[in-house]
């Protein structure tokens, strides 16, 4: 097993932002002329510091995580073989044809291998543009060989150091999206803090390098920024364009990068559908945004040689769905409050009526099995049916997608964040329903978007997109664990926005009659310099002891492993084992494998399912005939399946299998959503 082991020891001012002006303030510029062109040199000096300051910490915290990666496996020092093992499961697998297009004597010679492999399942040949999310590997691999820096620069360390450097990126795009929001740069500046200091919530980066939503993640924190920049009203139309350009380029290097791209982009339509609906949103530019989202999963299909996932993905039924529904329900928001609440909810049936209906025709059309695993998956998890297929409760089994466990909130709690993200969720949640009330409620008016009639309570469309982005994907991470980090990251900027921004500390005054202008300005600058202060005085002490802590990579057994193959076995010899360590049998030994962990397949579920016949209660006569099937040669059995005892009885492979296999019926009723889990070891032993 993989082991850490111990080595020597080596060792602001805020600026204030452009506050929404009071109508008081607007007669006092008109008899100072000068206090334009000093509110201009101001708002300069404040973009030129609140730019920088988001530069520095963006790549303060990619430095902090590549240092963090460094010192816990010696990443530097270790040998080659070493560092690949290091990329665990799936990571590995990605990684591999990365390496495998550096191998290759031309590019077109590493294309043709990727669209035309037949080493990565056994007596079969697949195009892996087409079934995996590799984009990435092959544009790096194409930068390493074009750019003068092999001499300088190992292709692993291109490789991670392009990862780091995009969450560079992801941390300016969440700083800049708070800076938005509430009008200061102090509110970035929480945001990216919160973010540091919760990193255990908010990524895991530093030891799964590879994932895809490492690479994901980043360009839709760029898309939500631009978004919220979109839906500022008034925009000039040049900004508009160049904003919607932003969106569209975001948009679809998310969706190339992650298989899982249509389920969260599926969120945001949701959101979109939400506010359009509640006239908390122009119609006009979530119509925009419902076609980049289609437009961006298209092209992607269209490079993807027509991934048939892509084109039965729920996401592209749900906005038709959404267009033609508009097209045969014309004044639905006309009329009195309880007329237009029932159009509303003929509405919403329609377009899930419709959303139902496209998506079953079209996978019935493609003959599409890609996802089903996922939606067997859900069914038991939310007690819909017990089941006894082995993917759904595969998944069942595993800690990262049962629940988010209750001391996450208490890790988040130590840093203030679930304090302040509750306090701003509670009031914005308030202003929401009641600026929805008077929306559905008034059908003559044609005021702006999210006011009343008044003004007295404003949510802007910008903070109404985030609130309902906010409470869909927590509702997400609250039921699989593994979906957290898009959620605590938006938490970030959601609870720093609250705290700096004027119109919630308004509405709060105002409710307990203290309201003054200079007490809200007090309020939103003074509160979150105490809670930088205190991020400062109570976690800078341990992030340094942890820079300071110096481990190594420690695993001689799958070093071994791999050195025999390599030695002992031949180039075309074929492999059989676990999905995780198969990853790496590919990666470091190039040899073929029987099956591996990207899932989003049928027919490779299927051959998973019966290599690991190898752990069940079946005849070896069966097994063997099962294994040769698929050109066999080497099988890889692991005592920690064998005598696995990470999960609880039930949920252990080999009762799996049985339950599936229907040997032991008993043992279906112990199938549960909270299964011991997968994570890191703690205990790694060290070394002085």
């Amino acid at each position: 097993m993989m082991s850490i082991r111990q080595r020597r020891e080596i060792r602001a001012t805020e600026v204030s932002e452009d506050f929404p002006a009071q109508e008081e303030n607007v007669k006092l510029e008109n008899k100072l002329p000068s206090g334009c062109t000093s509110r201009r040199l101001w708002k300069i000096l404040s973009l030129t510091i609140g730019g920088t300051i988001a530069l520095c910490i963006g790549l303060l915290t990619s430095v902090y995580l590549a240092t963090l990666h460094e010192n816990d496996l010696w990443f530097s020092n270790i040998k080659e073989v070493e560092r690949e093992i290091s990329f665990r499961t799936e990571c590995g697998l990605y990684y591999s044809y990365y390496k495998q297009m550096l191998q290759a004597p031309t590019l077109v010679q590493g294309f043709h291998g990727l669209i035309y492999d037949n080493k990565t399942e056994s007596m079969k040949t697949i195009n892996l543009l087409q079934r995996m999310n590799i984009y990435q590997e092959v544009f790096l691999s194409i930068l390493y060989r074009v750019l003068p820096i092999q001499k300088y620069l190992e292709p692993v360390y291109f490789y991670i150091y392009t990862l780091f450097g995009l969450q560079a990126i992801y941390v300016t795009a969440l700083y800049i999206t708070s800076w938005l929001l509430s009008g200061t740069w102090l509110s970035g500046l929480l945001a990216a803090f919160w973010y540091v200091t919760n990193r255990i919530d908010t990524t895991r980066v530093e030891f799964t390098i590879p994932l895809r939503e490492n690479w994901a993640l980043p360009f839709f924190a760029i898309q939500i920024a631009a978004i919220t920049y979109f839906l500022r009203p008034n925009l000039q139309p040049l900004s508009a364009r160049l904003t919607l350009l932003a969106i569209f380029i975001s948009t679809f290097l998310f969706s190339l990068t992650w298989q899982f791209n249509q389920f969260m982009m599926l969120m945001q339509a949701l959101v979109l559908f939400t506010l359009d609906s509640l006239d908390m949103l122009p119609a006009v530019k979530a119509t925009w945004l419902y076609g980049i989202q289609i437009t961006s999963l298209l092209l992607v299909c269209i490079l993807q040689f027509f991934n048939s996932m892509i084109l039965g993905s729920l996401l592209i039924s749900f906005n038709l769905s959404v267009f033609i529904a508009r097209k045969l329900q014309k004044n639905l928001k006309t009329g009195s409050f309880l007329n237009r609440l029932g159009k509303l909810l003929l509405h919403l049936f329609m377009v899930l009526c419709l959303t139902l209906f496209l998506n079953n025709i079209i996978k019935k059309i493609l003959n599409l099995k890609s996802d089903e695993h996922i939606f067997k998956f859900l069914k038991a998890k939310f007690g819909l049916g017990a089941t006894r297929d082995f993917d759904a409760n595969l998944y069942l089994c595993e800690e990262a997608f049962g629940l988010l466990p209750f001391n996450t909130f208490g890790r988040l709690s130590d840093t203030l964040l679930f304090y302040a993200y509750v306090f701003v969720l509670s009031i914005t949640v308030t202003v929401a329903f009641v600026v929805a009330f008077h929306n559905l409620s008034d059908s003559t008016s044609q005021q702006s978007v999210g006011k009343t009639e008044k003004g007295t309570v404003n949510l802007k469309p910008e903070t109404a997109y985030n609130l309902i982005h906010t409470i869909l994907f927590g509702f997400l991470a609250l039921s699989t664990m593994r979906m957290k980090y898009l959620w605590t990251s938006h938490m970030c900027v959601f609870a720093s926005f609250g705290l700096c921004s004027p119109e919630i500390w308004e509405l709060l005054l105002k409710s307990v009659h203290l309201y003054n202008p200079k007490r809200i300005c007090i309020m939103r600058y003074s509160v979150p310099i105490l809670i930088l202060l205190y991020l400062c005085y109570k976690f800078w002490p341990g992030m340094m002891d942890e820079l300071s802590e110096l481990r190594e990579f420690y695993d001689p057994d799958t070093v071994e492993l791999m050195n025999w193959i390599n030695s002992n076995t031949p180039r075309k010899a074929v492999f059989a084992g676990s999905m995780q360590l198969l990853a790496g049998v590919k990666l470091c030994t190039g040899r073929t494998l029987t099956n591996h962990p990207h899932y989003e397949d049928s027919s490779l579920r299927e051959r998973t399912r019966a290599v690991y016949q190898i752990y069940a209660k079946r005849a070896p006569e069966e097994v063997h005939a099962l294994l040769r099937s698929f050109g066999t040669d080497y099988v890889i059995l692991e005592d920690s399946i064998c005598y696995e005892q990470r999960h609880h009885r039930g949920c252990r492979l080999r009762d799996l299998l049985d339950i599936a296999n229907g040997h032991n019926a008993s043992l279906g009723t112990l199938v549960t959503a909270t299964g011991a889990g997968q994570g890191r070891d703690d205990g790694w032993p060290r070394r002085e």
